[in-house]
């Protein structure tokens, strides 16, 4: 575990050295906390479930929502500009270190005045103490900010894990006290106060960057107006996303909604546990490959390559077991959720592409080009919630699916033009596992259609088996070989190696 010293933060020497080894190691780093946290937040839920009520978790929920939004200001897209800048100065980030500070405290001091309001809205007066001590722990999340964008740019990960999953284990042993200590809904306030606290020590500790005064001249206006593009971007994104919720809220009903939502939640799940880390990981290391093109392009092809191959088919064998999956996950009460499921799995195939459209934007350079793209994919994705609206909850899912598609296409020609990559290369990274996926789903489902299996989980499993067995012989037919094979296994194998290296 390495400790960050002011000597070595601003050394850009080491930084594109061991590129690969990096990016494998920091992949698994990033990819294990992930699941630990996981299982964490499942286990904690098990428990505080058990001693807390609805109310409590709602009283926060009131709260957390504004909390949320006004988290997407407080990075403002500066960790980012940290991270995506070739050459940095200490006097630069010490300059991006006080705008976050600031943001944070006048965001929270906003958040801190309106506590009052806030309470008289829901009509719960005891908000006005819940907001007040979550606006506090708020503003301290903005301390640390530049110092995990200087860790994620030296491609720290391991170390950012650790910081993560303690902090998390803190805070829910710290939860879990107050909760039998019988605080009810203070022991949520105060679990996310120690947290925020945990990790501002972690970091410091292991990023040991003090910085220095706000002063003109540092040259950091373009890391500014960097940021200030990706915020744009983001506030956009936040909108679209969140379009659907009340469009069906508002025209159909609230149980539409929670239907809806739980399909969404279930594709989404697995999607971003493997985007989420990914992009955490491959983001840096583009951004250090932005003078070398040909790296650079391989790099990203090759990201496309594995995501097509891994994670859309997860989406196919979505579409292909909608049924027996809820089922399966969620029981027979919501049965209704698999329509929705199985529609909103279509655009699932290409969401992981789609989901790395900013990178070559930012990799080198240009988060004016991600904001200017917001401006088109999100009316569209808003028009699609609209115009599926007229059927129902399964037209809001197939249209936004339509969208994804539309989306995915031309956002990902408009960024091959960033990075001076053309879309043809783009495709023909993506187009044969993507074919493989689509014929295997269309073949499992022709076959099953004419066989009378009623029987669930039998049903389940010959799906699972036919579909596997049929993507495997498409992959092969379509590579002419064993290859797509080999290449997950080189992955597998430089993973067991980073574990047994224990260097991460």
């Amino acid at each position: 575990m390495r400790i960050i010293n002011k000597e070595t933060l601003f050394q850009g020497h080491a930084l594109d050295q061991d590129m690969v080894g990096k990016s494998v190691r920091g992949g698994v780093a990033t990819l294990s906390a992930h699941g630990v946290q996981f299982f964490l937040r499942i286990g904690s839920m098990a428990v505080l479930a058990r001693l807390l009520t609805p109310a409590d978790y709602g009283l926060i929920g009131m709260v957390t929502v504004i909390i949320t939004f006004a988290q997407m200001f407080t990075d403002a897209g500066l960790s980012m500009a940290t991270v995506q800048k070739d050459h940095i100065t200490h006097e630069q980030i010490s300059t991006l270190f006080w705008v976050n500070v600031w943001v944070s405290v006048v965001l929270g001091l906003c958040i801190l005045a309106g506590a009052p309001l806030i309470a008289q809205f829901y009509g719960k007066p005891e908000l006005t103490a819940v907001t007040a001590v979550l606006a506090c722990s708020f503003m301290v999340s903005g301390l640390v900010i530049q110092h995990k964008a200087l860790l994620r740019r030296h491609m720290q990960f391991g170390t950012l894990a650790r910081i993560q999953v303690v902090s998390q284990v803190i805070s829910i042993m710290a939860t879990i006290a107050l909760a039998v200590c019988g605080w009810r809904y203070w022991a949520l306030v105060g679990g996310s106060l120690v947290l925020a606290f945990t990790d501002l020590c972690f970091t410091l500790f292991f990023c040991r960057w003090v910085p220095g005064r706000m002063r003109r001249g540092t040259n950091a206006r373009s890391m500014l107006l960097f940021g200030g593009h990706l915020t744009g971007f983001n506030f956009l994104n936040y909108f679209s996303r969140n379009a659907d919720n009340v469009i069906i809220g508002k025209f159909i009903s609230s149980d539409a909604l929670g239907i809806y939502s739980r399909a969404y939640q279930l594709l989404m799940l697995p999607i971003s546990m493997i985007s989420g880390p990914l992009s955490h990981v491959a983001l840096p290391a583009l951004c250090r490959l932005n003078e070398d093109r040909d790296r650079l392009h391989k790099y990203y092809l090759h990201i496309l390559y594995m995501l097509s191959l891994v994670a859309s088919p997860i989406a196919g064998a979505a579409y292909l077991m909608s049924r027996e999956l809820v089922v399966f996950l969620l029981g027979p009460n919501w049965l209704l959720v698999s329509d929705v499921f199985g529609y909103l799995a279509i655009g699932g195939l290409l969401q992981p592409l789609y989901n790395t459209q900013a990178w070559l934007h930012l990799a080198v350079g240009r988060s004016d080009r991600v904001f200017r793209w917001g401006l088109v994919g999100s009316p569209i994705i808003i028009a699609s919630f609209i115009i599926g609206i007229k059927w129902g909850i399964n037209g809001v899912a197939f249209c936004y699916s339509l969208a994804i598609i539309i989306n995915t296409v031309g956002s990902l020609a408009y960024a091959g033009r960033s990075a001076e990559l053309s879309f043809i290369r783009i495709v023909g990274a993506v187009f044969r596992p993507l074919l493989s996926c689509l014929l295997a789903v269309a073949t499992v489902a022709l076959l099953f259609r004419h066989i009378p299996w009623k029987e669930p989980i039998g049903l389940f499993v010959g799906k699972s088996i036919g579909y596997v067995f049929s993507y495997m012989v498409f992959l092969f037919l379509m590579f002419k070989g064993f290859q797509p094979l080999r290449d997950l296994m080189a992955v597998g194998a430089r993973i067991n190696l980073a574990r047994n290296l224990g260097r991460v």
